[in-house]
């Protein structure tokens, strides 16, 4: 940064494009996106559904190249994904199931659910499943109550039990792990 020596202000270079980094395949696939939207600056949140239903997430190279693009600050972007639950800053596997801990929900009995899918999928709230198959997380209220205890696996809402956690999560792909052998090995 230099100064300016007539007015003494000081001059900031002004940033290298961000999109002259980026590699052509994934600049090519962020603007069949962006094309969706002629009114791109009033079209933030759906370009970054878009954006988050394809890869499962927010990847920093969409949000910098998204921010370049309609000349909205990057600050603003990070903003918005980071107030909407529904968008993510990290990876997240191809399911990403739910279960409800609210008030009805919790005294039927969704704590129990949470540590089953836990021990089932082999994570932690909040985490997800090494093959990028599974995410899971926990939510205060899914107004569901009715039919609490509650998990719901995309968009797909589930009365849950304990007994029901196994069937439900094979309906979305899960298997359990392999039981070894009698000699350790796998069968």
């Amino acid at each position: 940064m230099e100064s300016c020596p007539v007015r003494n202000t000081p001059q900031i270079p002004k940033p290298p494009d961000f999109s002259a980094t980026l590699a052509p395949e994934k600049r090519a696939a962020y603007d069949r996106l962006l094309a969706r939207y002629p009114d791109r600056k009033g079209a933030l949140v759906p370009i970054l559904q878009d954006i988050n239903a394809e890869y499962h997430y927010l990847p920093e190279d969409a949000l910098r190249y998204v921010s370049e693009v309609l000349g909205v600050p990057l600050s603003r972007i990070y903003h918005i994904a980071t107030f909407f639950t529904a968008f993510s800053l990290k990876p997240r596997g191809e399911h990403l199931v739910r279960v409800c801990l609210g008030t009805a929900c919790h005294v039927r009995g969704s704590k129990r659910i949470l540590e089953a899918v836990e021990r089932k999928l082999g994570i932690r709230a909040g985490e997800t499943t090494p093959d990028m198959k599974f995410t899971l997380e926990t939510v205060n209220c899914m107004g569901a109550c009715a039919l609490g205890p509650v998990m719901n696996v995309g968009e797909d809402y589930h009365p849950m039990s304990v007994a029901k956690v196994d069937p439900t999560l094979r309906r979305y792909g899960w298997a359990p792990p392999a039981a070894p052998g009698k000699d350790g090995g796998a069968r």
